[in-house]
């Protein structure tokens, strides 16, 4: 089985990060949604609303698993069996710091590849964080993440 990890904060997840996964989800027989968890960090979710988003977001994939880690992808990569980590590309700008990561994971893991996606050109400026903005302003962010993230940030910023 060809298994390939798609990681990330997901804070929250976009229509472009499930444009990558969706392509992913056709070139492998299973791919890992993988929400990293870093303690450093504080995210607008917490880890369980966002595995919680995830798997009602992603229920049409039966090939994706959501789940979450801690530490290096690489282990968790070898932990998972997985062949390839999938990266999406937005811009020019996301390469060279996905390049470098690439790099380094090789160097720590010979065998996994890195593939990079790039998601449709309508979500090519969507970020997690422009979402998380637009919407403690009030906008509509609809067009920019599923609806159970529309639902889930009009909450959080109604408090």
């Amino acid at each position: 089985m060809k298994r390939a990890i798609y990681a990330g904060s997901f804070d929250p997840i976009t229509n472009g990060h499930l444009d990558v996964l969706t392509r992913a989800a056709k070139v492998f027989d299973q791919v890992v949604l993988a929400i990293a968890v870093n303690s450093e960090k504080t995210g607008l979710f917490t880890t369980e609303e966002r595995v919680a988003l995830l798997k009602e977001t992603v229920s049409p994939l039966p090939n994706v698993r959501v789940t979450h880690f801690n530490g290096l992808l690489v282990e968790f990569a070898r932990i998972e069996k997985a062949t390839a980590i999938i990266r999406g590309l937005r811009a020019v700008s996301d390469f060279e710091f996905e390049f470098q990561m690439a790099l380094m994971n090789r160097r720590l893991e010979p065998t996994l590849e890195t593939l990079f996606l790039m998601p449709k050109e309508e979500y090519s400026y969507v970020s997690s964080r422009l979402v998380k903005e637009v919407a403690r302003l009030g906008g509509d962010v609809a067009a920019f993440v599923p609806p159970c993230v529309v639902d889930a940030l009009r909450a959080k910023f109604s408090r």
